[in-house]
């Protein structure tokens, strides 16, 4: 009996042991079902009439496609709260040195305007520091700031604040934060931020800059004014589930501080975790993930709406899993997925826009004309 429960506990941890590769390639093999019990209403938000753009906030979606985008809205029963973008066109996503891209050279293109290599954050292909749109924003006076669900040293949010040729470079990358010109950040990887090898503590760095450096939602929530740095969270954020609608009262909350400015402000928003999940092919939490991005973006939309300067717009760095949709039910928010892939593939993404210069974001082209077409809407 003994050797039998040993033998028990050895295939237990064997499972816990097994590589995310693997677990994603035993998905793959087969198909998935997903089904949203509880939909969540969706409101009409008409767009604003005016044509002064003030403010862009741009959002992204983590390896977001139209495949991630389609099946959410037929779990939600047809409905997705970014039905109410006024335009879409299409991103291509190569990078300088390879076909299918990362979120490094992915968002760097997006942040910069220029192509980099694979696995590059904020640099060009010689490793050279490029301007991002935060860069550009607060040199013509605008306020600036990003809000994510991921850790800080994290592709995405690294390619708007730092620079670095190897993303994985990230006790390295992370002290960056203290010299980037973004008045608002909020995500996690507080671990790497203090307590480091090299003794240096970022938080006090941030505060002698003068960031209010908060710890914890509570503390944010009750922040008036003045520039902050809040990371909440050794690493990630928690789960969709766990979080709640975190991601949209962060970006709520950086949006009130950053409005402050007469000039108006630029800000990034990510719904990070969703290229984890494509990543682990686990379409219960993609989904999950997803419906919480497009729940934010309605968030920003209404603010957006109700502000009438400021124009949002929403698409992604590059497509994860290779999700495909092959069946399903649309009456009872039922979908039937398979996963092609535990990487990236090379597939063109959506751009949504909304808001002021909304029509300017249609038509097919390269992932650096959202940041063109950004900077020329700014007057940056």
């Amino acid at each position: 009996m003994k050797k039998i429960l040993r033998n028990c506990v050895f295939v237990v941890l064997a499972i816990a042991l097994l590589p995310v590769s693997v677990l994603a390639q035993s998905r793959r093999d087969k198909e998935q079902t997903y089904v949203l019990e509880n939909p969540y209403a969706v409101t009409k938000i008409t767009p604003p009439q005016g044509k002064k753009i003030k403010n862009v906030i741009l959002m992204i979606g983590d390896g977001m496609s139209l495949m991630h985008v389609y099946s959410a809205w037929t779990a939600n029963r047809g409905k997705l709260f970014l039905d109410n973008c006024q335009t879409v066109g299409l991103s291509k996503t190569y990078c300088a040195n390879k076909l299918i891209t990362d979120s490094g050279a992915g968002g760097t293109a997006l942040a910069t305007g220029h192509k980099t290599n694979y696995h590059a954050v904020g640099v060009d292909t010689e490793g050279r520091p490029l301007k991002s749109l935060v860069d550009f924003a607060a040199a013509k006076g605008k306020s600036t700031g990003i809000a994510v669900t991921c850790r800080l040293w994290d592709a995405t949010p690294a390619d708007f604040c730092c620079h670095n040729s190897d993303r994985d470079a990230e006790a390295e990358i992370v002290t960056d934060y203290v010299n980037c010109n973004a008045d608002y950040v909020f995500g996690g990887g507080a671990k790497l931020f203090e307590n480091r090898e090299d003794g240096r503590d970022l938080f006090k760095e941030l505060r002698d800059k003068g960031f209010q450096t908060p710890r914890s939602w509570d503390d944010l929530a009750t922040i008036k004014s003045g520039k902050v740095f809040a990371v909440p969270y050794p690493e990630d954020t928690p789960l969709p589930a766990e979080r709640g609608d975190l991601l949209a009262r962060a970006s709520l909350k950086g949006i009130e501080l950053l409005n402050q400015n007469k000039n108006g402000f630029f800000m990034m928003i990510e719904g990070s975790q969703l290229d984890d999940y494509g990543h682990f092919n686990d379409l219960d939490l993609l989904m999950q993930e997803t419906h919480d991005f497009d729940r934010t973006i309605g968030a920003i939309y209404k603010w957006a709406a109700e502000d009438g300067e400021t124009l949002v717009v929403v698409t992604a760095d590059h497509e994860t899993g290779g999700l495909t949709l092959v069946d399903g039910d649309l009456q009872e928010g039922k979908i039937v997925c398979k996963f092609s892939t535990g990487g990236h593939s090379g597939v063109m993404v959506p751009v949504y826009a909304f808001g002021p210069g909304a029509e300017e974001f249609t038509g097919i082209y390269e992932n650096t004309a959202v940041c063109d077409k950004i900077k020329k809407l700014l007057g940056l």
